[in-house]
């Protein structure tokens, strides 16, 4: 039922400019022969989501670049059918989208609270949402969630918690689109190497985090795409789990 490639297949991902989501983009072109939608949000990410699109295109498939606040539901709505309308129906739909802060509880403000909610939590479910909507059958979504879903530490209250409650969207979404053949995954990196996550570290603590996996090391968003690929083709019958990739940094 499923196949290795995604040749003929058409892929959205949202955040696909960058870091990771700019790795499965051009992979997804260059080594599974999928067309690619691939979104970004902050203008600053422009000319990013520009040399993305051109190495999907030199994949010799078709590319387009999207943009928008998917915060608000009607912004990803309108996402899913501008990727359709440019590529035909969506097969494969990536939300890498997330915000990190590191903050304890007693200092972190309502206006905090809410940006991390909407961007890790709300615009999550819409995007499963309106990828129930569209997907071929057949499709599948996948979310990059956190693998401090299952840590116990200090900090990232606002983080690993707006994240957490995609695993019961996750969940919910796998048996509501299960008649349509609809897989529905999130994978929960460790600390990767990406400037989201020195921002809020000293170097004592990357340090410790680096000492918590195998090799001593962070997360590589080359260790994430593969599992991405997998899930989007073989793996298919993988439906409505979390899968923890860290190098062993934690689980449950």
């Amino acid at each position: 039922m499923a196949t290795h490639t995604l040749e003929g297949k058409n892929v959205l991902v949202a955040g696909g400019a960058k870091n990771l989501g700019g790795l499965i983009s051009r992979q997804a072109a260059a080594e599974a022969g999928a067309n690619v939608a691939l979104h970004y949000n902050s203008a600053t990410t422009r000319s990013d989501a520009e040399e993305t699109l051109a190495a999907v295109e030199d994949a010799g498939v078709k590319g387009v670049v999207l943009s928008g606040d998917l915060t608000v539901p009607d912004n990803v709505a309108t996402l899913f059918a501008e990727a359709e309308s440019a590529l035909g129906t969506i097969d494969v739909a990536i939300n890498t989208v997330g915000k990190v802060l590191r903050k304890p509880m007693a200092e972190t403000t309502e206006s905090e609270y809410d940006a991390m909610f909407d961007i890790n939590s709300k615009a999550a479910y819409f995007f499963i949402k309106e990828a129930g909507r569209h997907l071929a059958d057949g499709g599948k979504v996948i979310t990059i969630v956190t693998s401090l879903l299952g840590a116990f530490t200090d900090g990232y209250s606002t983080y690993a918690g707006g994240k957490s409650p995609v695993e019961h969207f996750t969940r919910a979404a796998a048996k509501e689109l299960a008649d349509r053949g609809i897989s529905v995954t999130a994978i929960a990196p460790g600390p990767m190497d990406t400037p989201f996550f020195y921002g809020q570290e000293t170097p004592e603590r990357v340090e410790f985090h680096r000492s918590q996996a195998m090799g001593n090391q962070l997360t590589q968003i080359e260790d994430i795409s593969p599992i991405v690929r997998f899930l989007a083709t073989d793996g298919w019958w993988i439906t409505g789990q979390t899968i923890f990739a860290n190098g062993g940094y934690t689980t449950r």
